[in-house]
């Protein structure tokens, strides 16, 4: 979809919207005099179910924190989380239900740039906030969508980031590119294709299998026919850990590099001894640096939470979504709306969150996230690198 008929779609959610009234009687929907109510569409099982599992983990875990020290001007967190299998038809039905079934005050957390596609219209046509989405999509960057929430950098910044790396540091001119054949993968396209036109490169080849599946045989046997130097990958950890595993049973060993949104943690198990020196593009800080606070803070809200969990990258996202969106509240006074809400946020533009500045809206296209890539050692565990 491109953007100019996405903007087309909101706008017309918006007009068949617009005279209905979605707020509770006397107050704002979700909010009590103890309690706020969040809501969360996400793949929680299925093939990618450890994507969706990980951001609850990391919200929840930022909400205990903040419950325990008496919640946001003594009204506590809550979430009530759904899954959605990462379709966009179920994503649209689940969110549905938890806006007017749950009535939820706010969405936080979901997972996915098809799901988000369907069912951005449905939120934005009613000014629901949609905080920290897991998707590093271009569409959600646009800033006519004042109800998005975005902590983490566009997909075209980490395609710059690969592509930066294996131009420069690696000096390779073959590349090819492995993606989920949808809205997702086509948008981790366009951002490679435009980094490389920078350099007055282009693809090698190109291969794409069905979201939800592990179907990668025939893009293994068109990419390989190129001889790539590096295969950079737009999907999930499931077909990408398939794809590394197919080729490395043929023999070829080129350079794998992975979007954030494979879920790294999860392509690291799969992959098992077949990861080692597979690169990773990252969002959010090293999560098992506890030098930093956030980190440390992270930590000790996960251990509090579940002492049986262990950091993770998408956890850590998770966990950055919930402190941000207690942080908005906070500033969005003793009566909060959804409006007043986003108001706060988009009005701030940067939140201090443990020593981590978050930059949204207008001010993190001043200040963009930052992208850093680490690699897979021999063991599963994760390296930070500048340069490899």
């Amino acid at each position: 979809m491109t953007r100019s008929r996405f903007s087309a779609c909101v706008a017309l959610a918006v007009a068949l919207l617009a005279t209905a009234n979605f707020a509770a009687k006397g107050g704002e929907t979700g909010v009590s005099d103890d309690a706020i109510l969040f809501g969360q569409a996400a793949a929680l099982e299925g093939p990618s179910s450890a994507l969706g599992q990980r951001m609850r983990q990391g919200i929840v875990a930022a909400f205990t924190e903040i419950n325990a020290k008496g919640g946001v001007h003594g009204r506590k967190l809550q979430l009530v989380s759904r899954d959605d299998g990462y379709d966009p038809d179920r994503s649209v039905a689940q969110t549905l239900r938890l806006i007017e079934d749950d009535k939820v005050f706010a969405l936080i957390g979901a997972v996915g740039t098809p799901t988000a596609m369907a069912t951005i219209p449905i939120t934005s046509a009613r000014n629901i906030p949609f905080i920290g989405p897991f998707s590093g999509a271009e569409f959600l960057r646009d800033l006519e969508l004042a109800n998005v929430v975005n902590i983490r950098a566009s997909y075209g910044a980490e395609a710059e980031a690969w592509i930066k790396h294996l131009t420069e540091d690696r000096h390779f001119t073959r590349i090819g590119i492995f993606y989920q054949d949808d809205s997702f993968g086509r948008d981790g396209l366009a951002g490679v294709k435009r980094a490389l036109a920078k350099r007055g490169l282009e693809l090698a080849a190109e291969g794409t299998f069905e979201r939800n599946t592990r179907a990668v045989g025939a893009a293994w046997r068109t990419i390989k026919r190129a001889e790539p130097e590096a295969v950079v990958m737009v999907g999930t950890y499931g077909p990408c850990a398939e794809f590394i595993k197919l080729a490395h049973r043929s023999g070829s060993y080129p350079t794998f590099v992975n979007i954030s949104f494979v879920g790294a943690n999860a392509l690291a198990r799969e992959l098992g001894p077949d990861g080692e020196g597979v690169i990773v593009s990252q969002v959010v800080p090293f999560p098992w640096d506890h030098s930093q606070r956030l980190v440390a803070d992270y930590q000790a809200a996960q251990k509090a939470f579940d002492p049986a969990l262990t950091p993770d990258f998408v956890s850590l996202e998770g966990y950055l979504s919930g402190r941000l969106a207690a942080s908005a509240l906070e500033k969005a006074g003793l009566s909060p709306t959804r409006a007043s809400l986003l108001r706060a946020i988009n009005d701030v533009g940067r939140f201090d969150i443990s020593g981590n500045v978050v930059t949204v809206g207008i001010r993190a296209i001043e200040t963009p996230p930052k992208v850093f890539l680490t690699v897979i050692q021999k063991d599963g565990t994760f390296r930070a690198v500048d340069r490899l």
